[in-house]
Parts: structure tokens; sequence; C-alpha cells
């Protein structure tokens, strides 16, 4: 196949995406949603089916050419690469975050990997136990008291909220790719990156939509629990909300009732035959009008039950002996 023809494929493609884009937006940007997280759930939603569209027209089938024609070790070069990009402002964000440690890790995976992993192509740092962190300007926002605002999603980005959209916009102006010249290759990673990204994704796409009853929710709540756990380090803190979104009331508990008393009704006692005291066989229990509390045993209480019933047993066999 030639490259005009290759293109012009392409350009075949995107004519539905482009179609249902249009449509969506006449049809979904008036429609607010039911989940205050959500607000503007029609232009999501409209701007969901335009992304989804265009993944399964070009982004699903040239990311799936791509792992079938390069071999594991490619592509696991060219993920090490990007990746050792990235530590740079990954690194930059954790110290603007205050996290001297991860930032001075950040700064070593990038020396390390970039002077003796071939320019990051292999992620030696890694393997010696330098862990790989995940940090991006809007993470560094929430960090410092930032509220998410409205969940958003952008064509062909997909999913955000108004927060990281900001901090989006710094990640893109300081991106080493973008500001990498000259112009053809810039483009060339650019799009590179685009497309293993996407491909190390196709498993999980598969799962999405074998999974997801309703695929919008199901990544809309994923990504917001995933920022947030990003934000906090894995660690956020506890969040009371229902699954409409709503923060459910807090609802006081009364104080645990006190126990009841413990009614020990004790049967009537048989009378002993004459003969060396037993002695009772519980003392020193409380009394109180109206209540009976379970009595504590004395320790040689097993002792004197024997006995007990062995003085019971003489008395009725006395009884029913036949009268001298």
């Amino acid at each position: 196949m030639t490259a005009d023809a290759w293109i012009g494929g392409i350009i075949a493609r995107a004519r539905r995406p482009v179609a249902v884009l249009a449509i969506a937006l006449a049809s979904g940007c008036a429609t607010n949603g039911a989940d205050p997280r959500d607000p503007v759930e029609g232009f999501n939603r409209a701007m969901y089916s335009f992304n989804e569209t265009f993944d399964e027209s070009i982004g699903k089938p040239v990311a799936t050419a791509y792992r079938d024609a390069l071999p594991s070790f490619v592509r696991t070069g060219v993920r090490n690469f990007f990746s050792n990009i990235d530590d740079l402002f990954i690194g930059v964000n954790n110290l603007l975050q205050g996290k001297i440690i991860d930032a001075t890790t950040d700064a070593a995976r990038l020396t390390f990997n970039s002077i003796f992993g071939l320019f990051g192509l292999v992620d030696i740092a890694s393997s010696i136990g330098w862990e790989k962190h995940n940090e991006d300007f809007g993470q560094t926002f929430g960090r410092w008291g930032a509220p998410d605002g409205p969940y958003l999603v952008w064509p062909f980005l997909g999913s955000s909220t108004l927060r990281d959209s900001v901090g989006g916009l710094l990640d893109v102006k300081f991106d080493p790719v973008r500001n990498h010249r000259p112009v053809d290759v810039r483009n060339a990673m650019y799009l590179t990156r685009a497309v293993g990204r996407r491909a190390d994704l196709l498993d999980a796409s598969r799962v999405l939509e074998e999974a997801a009853l309703d695929k919008y929710v199901f990544q809309r709540d994923a990504h917001l629990q995933r920022r947030r756990s990003l934000i906090h380090d894995g660690n956020p803190p506890r969040d009371d909300r229902s699954s409409d979104g709503t923060r459910a009331p807090r609802v006081e508990l009364a104080p645990d009732p006190a126990p009841a008393p413990v009614i020990v009704q004790t049967p009537p006692r048989a009378e002993a035959a004459p003969g060396p005291s037993v002695g009772p066989a519980i003392e020193n229990a409380p009394q109180r009008v109206g209540v009976t509390y379970e009595p504590r045993p004395r320790q040689d209480y097993d002792a004197i039950l024997a006995a007990a019933k062995a003085a019971n047993d003489a008395e009725d066999a006395e009884r029913s002996s036949p009268a001298r």
C-alpha cells in the first residue's frame, strides 16, 4: 500500500467521528447531569461518544497494528524512552509538592537511565529499586488544596476535571517532546508516544467493554477515584459520597443502652441429711431489692457440689429403705 493510499484511508475513517462530533454537540450540550460532580454530563457524553468513535475508527486499529508489527522488546524500549523524559517534570512537581526525597529519586532516575540506559531505552533505575513516580501539575494543584471542579471530557484527550485541565495546559507547555526541534522529529515523537500508549491500553479497553453496563459512568468514576488516589499518594481521605455523587447525611448514633441485669432463678434447696456441714455454695452475693445478680462461686465449688450430691443421694436411699 502506498503512502497516499494509507493517508486516504485514514481521512476516510476520520469522516465518521467528525460527523458524530457535530451531531453530539448539537444534541448534548444543553443536558445537565444528576451527579453534582458532572454538571455538564450531556456535553461530556457527546465528547465521550466522539472519542469512542474516533478510537474505533482510527486509534485502536493503528495501535493494534503497532503492537502486532513490533516485537515486545522494541515496544518496551519506546515506552521506557518516553517514561524517562517524563521523569524530568515529575521531579519538578514532586519538588513543588514538598516531597524532596521523591524529587531526588526522580532526578537520579533521569540521570542514571539517560547515561547508563541508552538515553532511557533501558530502565536500569527501576531494577535497582528506584521507584517510578506519577506526578503532574494537576496533582500539584490538588496537593495545594485546589478542588477538582466539574468533571470534563475533551475531544481526543479524554477524561479530566477543571483543575486537571488547567494543570494539563502547563504539562503541554513544558513538555520536552513538544518543545523539541526540528518539527518533523517532534511530530514523529508525538505520534509514536500516542500510539504506544494506546497500544498499552488495548487489554484494558477490552475489559471495559466486557465489564461495564454504562461505560461512560464506569470510566468517569474510575478516573475520579484514580486521580484522588494519585493526589494523596495512594492513601486518600475518606469520602462520604453516595453513588450519585451527593454527600450522604451523617447519622448520629444513639448511645448503647445499659446491659440488662441477669436474672437468676434459684431452684428450691433440697434439705440435706444431718451430717457434717458442707457450707454454703455461694458467698458474698450482692443483695438488691427486685434484682438478682449472678453470684461469684467459691474456688472449691466443684468439691462442694460433689459433697451436696452425695448427701442428697444418701437421704434418698434412707427414705426408700423399709422402716425398721
